[in-house]
């Protein structure tokens, strides 16, 4: 099984790129993001691997951050998302929004993806929901009130949308106002919230 790759930029297209490991050349599929930090042919590069082995093909996934290839693998636990799908989304969406997307259940930011249709996204966001705290930019900090919190929040992110922000939006602004020590009644999370976005 191989994890890590690390050699020459050989060649590189669209969603993929070679690497040559000692005169070995290994194809490597990457998201777009992966591969704008490669910089140019011929220079030495490290990528984590993804090893996918089936019956008809024998293929391997890059990455250049963790992160990124945890992403990858959490895409690929929701039914319809396989590993070309999970690739077109980390090249349409970075990390941060993706995890601020879901947490906020906005299947908008998933949605922009090539080959990811509306029941596709929101399945993505609901069955993912619960499993972004790891990856999470603005992680709630812990204190009593946990439901009321949660609540809270909910309505002052609608009552953004409602304003015209987009909800991943919202929820990154409204989150940051009660991490700061903001009182968890809606109106004066929906007043920080509209000071943060109006940054």
């Amino acid at each position: 099984m191989i994890a890590k790759l690390r050699g020459l930029l050989d060649s590189f297209g669209d969603d993929w790129c070679i690497i040559d490991v000692g005169g070995v050349g290994y194809h490597v599929f990457c998201s777009s993001k992966t591969l704008d930090k490669l910089g140019h042919l011929g220079d030495e590069v490290t990528l984590l691997i993804e090893t996918h082995i089936r019956e008809d093909h024998f293929h391997l996934f890059g990455f250049a951050t963790e992160l990124e290839r945890d992403w990858f693998q959490l895409l690929q636990t929701v039914q319809g998302v396989g590993a070309k799908v999970a690739l077109t989304i980390l090249s349409t969406v970075n990390a941060d929004q993706l995890s601020t997307s879901i947490a906020a259940q906005d299947k908008s930011v998933v949605g922009q993806a090539s080959g990811v249709g509306p029941k596709l996204a929101t399945r993505i966001v609901t069955e993912l929901k619960d499993k972004v705290a790891k990856f999470a930019v603005i992680p709630l900090k812990p204190g009593a009130g946990k439901q009321e919190r949660s609540t809270s929040l909910g309505d002052a992110v609608s009552a953004l949308t409602n304003l015209g922000y987009k909800q991943a939006e919202a929820y990154t602004a409204v989150s940051k106002a009660i991490n700061d020590g903001a009182e968890d009644d809606v109106q004066t999370l929906i007043r920080l919230g509209l000071k943060e976005l109006g940054k």
